[in-house]
Parts: structure tokens; C-alpha cells; sequence
């Protein structure tokens, strides 16, 4: 989608929903701006079934030039060839189920709830 996370509208979440339901792939992975990550997954969570999807992001943007988003996608590749099916976010090497994570805008990180 090529968008910031801020400007996500429900319809950008059902479209992502619906691809997702819709893909021959049980696994998948998504990268998602991480101001609205938790919301999507939520969305995720009550459209699909029985795939493994896992969100990933970066805390530090590319373009700042030392990033964590190309630690955390292979992460998130690693995470969604070894979890059982649900949706999940993974951050800085971690694995969180999407209803029991939040950003920590205070640390820069995603913690369990």
C-alpha cells in the first residue's frame, strides 16, 4: 500500500484482511508502519483463520540510515515458519500475539501485555 500507518482507514485494513483470507498461502508476512500495527492486527484476527500471519515493522525509519526494520523482517520470515497459525507482531526478535502487545512510545519498543 505504500502509505503511512497514521492515514490507514478501515478500509485499507479490510482490503489487507481480505488478500489475506483470500491467499493460497498459509503463511505471510506483512510490513506495516508501527503507529497502527496493533490495529491491523486486530482486524486481522477477526477475518482470518487457520494462517499464520505475522506484522513486522521499524521502530527506526530506513531513511535514518541505521534501521531495525531488515532485523525484524527476518524475524518476522523466521516467526512465520515455525508458529502455529494466528496472527502475531514481531519486533526486535520477538514473537507477541496481536491482543497481548502495545507499542511502548516511551521505550521505542513493543512489549507484552
Amino acid at each position: 500500500m505504500m502509505i503511512d500507518s497514521l492515514d490507514m482507514t478501515d478500509a485499507d485494513r479490510e482490503l489487507i484482511v481480505r488478500h489475506c483470507a483470500q491467499s493460497d498461502e498459509s503463511r505471510i508476512v506483512i510490513t506495516h508502519g508501527t503507529d497502527t500495527m496493533v490495529e491491523t492486527a486486530v482486524a486481522l484476527a477477526r477475518g482470518v483463520t487457520g494462517k499464520t500471519v505475522v506484522l513486522t515493522g521499524a521502530m527506526i525509519p530506513y531513511a535514518f540510515g541505521s534501521s531495525d526494520g531488515l532485523f525484524n523482517l527476518g524475524s518476522a520470515v523466521s516467526f512465520a515458519q515455525v508458529l502455529p497459525p494466528g496472527i502475531y507482531i514481531a519486533m526486535n526478535g520477538q514473537h507477541f500475539a496481536w491482543d497481548r502487545v502495545r507499542k511502548n512510545r516511551e521505550t521505542g519498543t513493543f512489549e507484552a501485555i
